[in-house]
């Protein structure tokens, strides 16, 4: 089967006031630095990162519409990669169905204050906080999380400008924090970074999509215009499905100098203007 030909690139944008933000930093800590858990990690507990078995159909010369399965031999990372570039060339699994038929996307229906506005879908670990189980110097706050029916303390430190930030955010965005996290730790965590509560909508593990061991974020199911929204994430495999629409940011432990996210409200501002975010960040990736 030959795989099909990506789409062509959308055609560069005319706006030239955009701003465009400094690369990610590339820069990593050395491991005593970043030792302990981090909650935002893709890789579920336990996945062997199988697919899960299909069949379909293979049009050739000399085998024209011959029904294949993983049965009669065929090549799973071949499946893999046909199913991902399926994917990735639709731009996600679209919003799923319920029993009855019935449209259900992750997100409710746009509230009144967010009319006309651009959803803008924030990670959580490593893009606006750290957290470790192993007790950090000077932690912006703790928390106690239940996991297995031990009491652990989440040690979580802020991002350097991640108050700014949010609050610039929650005036021009519907801000959405999408975590491949649990909700038993994610959302004391956000209960206490919120403080100024912008953040519209928190989604949780169960809301990702998991794609060959990992948990991507789709944005396909979201309910919102695709061409109105903008994932900011420190993990490219969270937005494989999307990559136009992405922000990538560098994965942030503790240095207290980093400013990316300061760095990132003028060119986040300029957005909002523009009718389709893809062409602006397909230009600047």
């Amino acid at each position: 089967m030959t795989p099909a030909q990506k789409p062509s690139p959308p055609p560069s944008p005319t706006d030239t006031e955009i701003i465009v933000p400094p690369p990610p930093s590339a820069h990593l800590l050395p491991d005593e630095e970043t030792d302990g858990l981090t909650s935002g990690a893709v890789q579920p507990p336990g996945s062997t990162g199988e697919p899960i078995a299909r069949s379909y159909t293979r049009d050739s010369e000399d085998s024209e519409g011959t029904h294949y399965t993983e049965d009669e031999g065929i090549d799973p990372s071949l499946e893999e990669q046909v199913e991902e570039e399926r994917l990735i060339r639709s731009g996600g699994t679209g919003i799923p169905i319920g029993p009855d038929g019935t449209p259900m996307p992750l997100l409710p229906p746009i509230a009144p204050e967010h009319a006309g506005r651009k959803c803008l879908v924030l990670d959580l670990d490593e893009t606006l906080v750290h957290s470790s189980f192993r007790p950090i110097p000077h932690p912006d706050f703790i928390v106690p999380v239940e996991i297995e029916y031990h009491l652990h303390q989440f040690h979580v430190l802020k991002r350097p400008g991640v108050d700014l930030f949010l609050q610039e955010m929650g005036r021009l965005y519907e801000v959405v924090v999408f975590t491949a996290s649990l909700s038993k730790y994610a959302d004391p965590v956000l209960d206490q970074l919120d403080t100024s509560k912008v953040v519209a909508h928190r989604l949780f593990r169960e809301s990702c999509y998991n794609h060959k061991g990992n948990y991507v974020k789709d944005l396909s199911q979201l309910g919102r215009p695709i061409a109105d929204t903008i994932i900011l994430d420190n993990s490219p495999a969270s937005y494989i499905f999307h990559p136009n629409n992405a922000v990538p940011v560098s994965s942030w432990f503790s240095d207290v100098h980093d400013a990316e996210l300061t760095d990132l409200i003028p060119f986040l501002a300029d957005l909002t203007t523009v009718p389709d975010v893809r062409e602006i960040l397909n230009c600047v990736r």
